[in-house]
């Protein structure tokens, strides 16, 4: 017979987060990287906006109670939200015995040979259990690949041909384009279509130019609205009896 064994909250044990580097405010990101970031945070948010997650850039997982934490370029967490008051040691990252789960997806992109991105890296996101792990790698530093998907089958991760996130609903996609003025190629997500998830810029533009259209149907009506009347009053008829 088994013998069912129940944990009271005196004997969870749950790290020390005053013992924790929350943050050590080191610079190291370059531009491009950082814009890279913000890109696929933002458009998170501005889009997805009925829906609970938390996405950040730069922010620090502990995932091993004993190990540091480790800091991917971006990750995504479905049906979690930052707790009220971020301001606390405890709050201030990502730790997973908090949330109940690892991220869905980690990402990082590559800026040059050092950050063991298919060695170290792959393994600790294997280890933590992340579903998917992106390597974004558009100076092709780690070969002729500038994109890299990874999907946890199991124990390991598989690398896969498929850039969409069954498990998330989300895909990624490489985007020829405008970004705050920077025209380049960018890494996005996507819908299933192929259609990108729009910034909030994006968004702000799409808004405008529907304004801008309907502004244009309606003048356009008022024209021949007017020009009816116009053949009307020639005809020797009042359109205002009519």
């Amino acid at each position: 017979m088994v013998q069912e064994v129940l944990i009271n909250d005196d004997d969870y044990y749950v790290p020390d987060a005053n013992q924790l580097v929350t943050e050590d405010d080191t610079p190291v990101d370059n531009f491009a990287s950082e814009k890279q970031q913000r890109l696929l945070v933002g458009s998170l948010y501005s889009t997805l906006q009925q829906q609970t997650f938390l996405a950040a850039a730069n922010v620090g997982i502990y995932h091993t109670d004993g190990q540091p934490a480790i800091v991917p370029d971006v990750f995504l967490s479905l049906d979690v939200q930052v707790p009220e008051n971020w301001w606390e040691k405890q709050n201030r990252c990502y730790m997973v015995w908090r949330f109940g789960k690892p991220p869905e997806v980690v990402l990082e992109i590559v800026s040059n040979k050092e950050g063991d991105e298919l060695g170290k890296k792959l393994k600790i996101y294997e280890q933590m259990r992340a579903s998917y792990y992106i390597v974004y790698d558009q100076t092709q530093q780690l070969g002729e690949k500038v994109l890299r998907v990874y999907e946890l089958r199991g124990r390991r991760y598989f690398e896969t041909s498929e850039n969409w996130l069954e498990q998330v609903g989300l895909g990624v996609t490489l985007w020829e384009g405008k970004f705050e003025e920077r025209q380049d190629t960018w890494l996005r997500w996507c819908y299933q279509d192929g259609n990108v998830l729009s910034t909030g810029d994006e968004r702000a533009e799409q808004e405008r130019q529907r304004a801008e259209q309907e502004r244009q149907r309606a003048e356009q009506a008022e024209q021949r609205t007017q020009l009816l009347a116009d053949r009307l009053r020639a005809m020797g008829i009042d359109p205002d009896t009519l």
